[in-house]
């Protein structure tokens, strides 16, 4: 008897070029998957810095090394854009904001509190964290200020007078803080890992979809409850 579902734990840095390189395989996979793999998003702040983590930490020419460094990437994943000024204008102080604003409608919707799918089968959450990367990597908007964040979810018909509600109660601080503990006590490498299998399997970084698409399957057609040999 094969598995009717697996959930994957998905984390990522909205600022990592990596996971917005990788949003294809998100789509591919729940496309050739549909209906069974539950994608859990979460987030860790890797760019919780911008200024000590690139400005000063990347040692290849601070922000306009790292800018040339994500545009070189970015040539050879033709299906995204890059900014050509990425990183060196608008530049968004911390990924925080971003992650805390999104755990605030992730919240939101698994109340049931609005119904709203995106483009693409996305919900509004995924549509809302799609539409930030693209805004920062391709529209070169500073995401981490709140008018900018304001403007997307009102483009999705999200409620913002809900999202400030659960700022302001906290809720949205203690699912980020629930996000860090899982980044620490899982020690995640990097964005963009998935986690599968009870945290038995993971993969890191730029890993091919056939890969990710492989591991899936022989979740979802292993046995239950029988130990695997090999």
């Amino acid at each position: 008897m094969s598995k009717d579902s697996i959930s994957i734990d998905y984390y990522t840095d909205i600022l990592c070029v990596w996971a917005y390189f990788a949003q294809i395989k998100v789509d591919e996979l729940k496309g050739e998957f549909a209906g069974r793999v539950h994608l859990n998003a979460h987030f860790i702040t890797l760019f919780g810095n911008t200024e000590v983590k690139i400005g000063q930490g990347y040692q290849d020419g601070g922000f306009s090394g790292y800018s040339r460094h994500v545009r070189e990437l970015g040539r050879h994943f033709p299906h995204v854009e890059i900014h050509p000024e990425i990183w060196t204008r608008n530049i968004p102080a911390s990924s925080m904001p971003v992650h805390l604003t999104l755990k605030a409608v992730q919240l939101l919707e698994a109340q049931g509190r609005f119904t709203h799918v995106g483009s693409a089968g996305r919900s509004a959450f995924e549509a809302l964290t799609w539409r930030l990367r693209q805004g920062f990597f391709r529209d070169l908007q500073n995401i981490a200020r709140w008018e900018v964040l304001c403007e997307h979810m009102q483009a999705l018909e999200i409620p913002v007078d809900a999202v400030q509600q659960t700022l302001d109660d906290g809720s949205a601080y203690a699912a980020l803080a629930l996000d860090a503990d899982e980044h620490r006590n899982r020690m995640i490498e990097g964005s963009p890992t998935w986690i599968m299998n009870e945290g038995r399997q993971r993969l890191y970084g730029n890993v091919g979809y056939r890969a990710i698409a492989a591991n899936v399957q022989e979740l979802l057609e292993r046995d239950i409850d029988l130990p695997d040999w090999c």
